[in-house]
C-alpha cells in the first residue's frame, strides 16, 4: 500500500478541515490512507499529492464527493440517545403544534447520514398529528455531505437488525417486508423526508424559514472549537423562538458559544 507522507497527510486533512469543519488527527492517518487507497488504485495514482491535484482541479464535483465519501464517518441507529424522541413527542411537539395557524412543522435533521434519525422523527409526528396529518406540512429535511448515505437513506430498507428496537406497532405500521433479511419503510414515511446533500460550513445557508427543532448530534464532536461556534451561531440564525437544538450526549455547548438556553443533556432552547 502507498505511504502518506506528513506534507500529503497535512495538506488532505488541511483541506478537508478548510471545506467540511471536520478535522483529522494524526493519530488516523493509516485510517486515511486506507480509506483512500482505492482511489489511487484506480486512477492509477502514485502518489497522494497526485490525488489531491485531482481533488482540487475536477471541475466536475465528482472527485469531492468521493473524497467526502471516503473520509466521512456515519454511524447511527434507530432510537439512538431514546430519551430526546421522547422529548420531542411529549415537549416538543405540543409547544410546536399549539396556535400554528400555518399548519407548518419544520424539523432540521443535520448529518442525517443513512436516515434512522429523520424517519424516527416523521414516524413519530405521524403518530402524534394521526388523523389532522392531513391538514399539516411536516415534511422533514435531512441533510449529510455524504452522498453515499444519502442514497442509502432515500431507499429507506434497512434489515432486521437495524429495525429490532423499534416498537413492534411501529414495524407493523409503517414497514413492509422485503425479503427475508430486510425491511422497507412505507411511501408515507419516505415521501414526509426531503434529503439533500448539504455542507454545514457554508458560509449562508439558504434556508427561507426557521425550524422548530434542529437535531445536529454527534456531528460537531469532529469540528474544532472556531467551526463548532460558527454552526451554532447558524443555527440559532435559523431556529424559531422558543424553537430547539439537540446535539449529541458527548457533545456540550459552553455559555459563550451561544445564547440558546440549555434545557437538558443535549437539548437546548432558543
Amino acid at each position: 500500500m502507498t505511504s502518506i507522507s506528513d506534507k500529503e497527510f497535512m495538506m488532505i486533512t488541511d483541506f478537508f478541515k478548510e471545506n467540511y469543519g471536520v478535522k483529522i488527527g494524526r493519530e488516523k492517518k493509516s485510517l486515511v490512507v486506507s480509506r483512500l487507497a482505492g482511489i489511487l488504485k484506480d486512477k492509477g495514482f502514485s502518489n497522494f499529492s497526485e490525488l489531491y491535484n485531482y481533488v482540487i482541479t475536477d471541475k466536475t464535483g465528482q472527485a469531492l464527493i468521493t473524497l467526502v465519501d471516503k473520509l466521512t464517518t456515519n454511524h447511527t441507529f434507530f432510537m439512538r440517545e431514546t430519551d430526546h424522541f421522547t422529548y420531542f413527542k411529549d415537549v416538543l411537539l405540543p409547544w410546536a403544534t399549539t396556535d400554528n395557524r400555518e399548519k407548518d412543522l419544520r424539523i432540521w435533521s443535520a448529518g442525517c447520514s443513512s436516515g434512522e434519525e429523520a424517519y424516527t422523527l416523521s414516524m413519530i409526528i405521524s403518530d402524534y398529528l394521526d388523523g389532522k396529518k392531513l391538514f399539516w406540512n411536516n415534511k422533514i429535511l435531512a441533510t449529510d455531505i455524504s452522498t453515499t448515505v444519502l442514497n442509502k437513506a432515500i431507499t429507506g430498507i434497512y434489515s432486521n437488525e437495524q429495525i429490532e428496537q423499534l416498537p413492534k406497532s411501529w414495524t407493523l405500521r409503517y414497514f413492509k417486508k422485503v425479503d427475508k433479511e430486510s425491511y422497507e419503510l412505507i411511501k408515507e414515511i419516505r415521501d414526509e423526508v426531503i434529503f439533500r446533500r448539504f455542507n454545514l460550513m457554508e458560509p449562508i445557508f439558504p434556508f427561507k424559514k426557521r425550524f422548530h427543532a434542529i437535531f445536529c448530534r454527534n456531528v460537531m464532536i469532529y469540528f474544532d472549537e472556531a467551526a463548532k461556534k460558527s454552526l451554532i451561531e447558524q443555527f440559532y440564525e435559523f431556529t424559531e423562538p422558543g424553537g430547539y437544538l439537540f446535539i449529541g450526549h458527548s457533545e456540550s455547548i459552553s455559555r459563550d458559544q451561544s445564547n440558546y438556553k440549555y434545557i437538558m443533556p443535549a437539548v437546548y432552547r432558543k
